[in-house]
């Protein structure tokens, strides 16, 4: 059995992005042979019961989680990507309560965002991955502004202690290789685990 698993699969209910149906996604997680995923979808659970059934099915753990829009406090019309997943009930139910109150009043020209503090209410149980690339710090590193992914990084570890993770990602898109050498040294500074993810949106590669 790999050890390998992804956390951030996005299904047909990602409506910006998502392509795969969840039964098929699923069966494909079980083909190669993986023990476990994380459904990430942008700003919902919909997708949930439908992933729970058939990865009981199939024999895989299913790890709950969603891709969320948070807003950047030095310009409000901007969004910094992060990535949160349910450690147990608890993680469940806050992130039930984070993307609720997204949608009643984050939303942004028709689109649920989320502020940075209510993040903080709703920690206890999650787990966070940084966003990678298109993550606040992913942001300030490739920006140039290395006081602000200090600043960014330090947050985020007193927010959701020892369960933070720095997102290093390898899908050849424009400035990778940059973003990943600053990451793994921030990392590095900070004692910080990182973790090898993948946006996936296909079922071949």
């Amino acid at each position: 059995m790999t050890s390998f698993v992804h956390l951030r699969l996005h299904t047909e209910f990602s409506l910006i992005d998502g392509l795969l149906r969840v039964r098929p996604a699923l069966e494909r997680v079980a083909e190669l042979d993986m023990p476990a995923v994380a459904i990430t979808d942008h700003h919902n659970f919909f997708g949930l019961v439908k992933a729970y059934k058939a990865a009981a099915d199939l024999g895989v753990k299913l790890i709950a989680g969603a891709d969320v829009h948070l807003v950047d406090p030095l310009d409000q019309g901007r969004h910094h990507e992060l990535c949160l997943l349910a450690q147990n009930e608890k993680g469940y139910r806050n992130l039930m309560l984070l993307l609720s109150r997204s949608y009643q009043q984050g939303q942004y020209l028709g689109r649920p965002r989320v502020d940075q503090d209510w993040i903080t209410e709703y920690a206890e149980g999650v787990i966070a991955l940084s966003g990678g690339p298109r993550g606040d710090i992913g942001q300030a590193l490739l920006n140039g502004r290395e006081d602000d992914a200090r600043a960014a990084i330090e947050r985020w570890q007193r927010c959701f202690p020892d369960r933070f993770y720095l997102e290093l990602q390898r899908t050849g898109r424009a400035d990778e290789e940059r973003y990943l050498h600053a990451a793994v040294d921030l990392a590095s500074r900070y004692s910080c685990p990182v973790v090898a993810t993948n946006d996936v949106r296909f079922l071949q590669a």
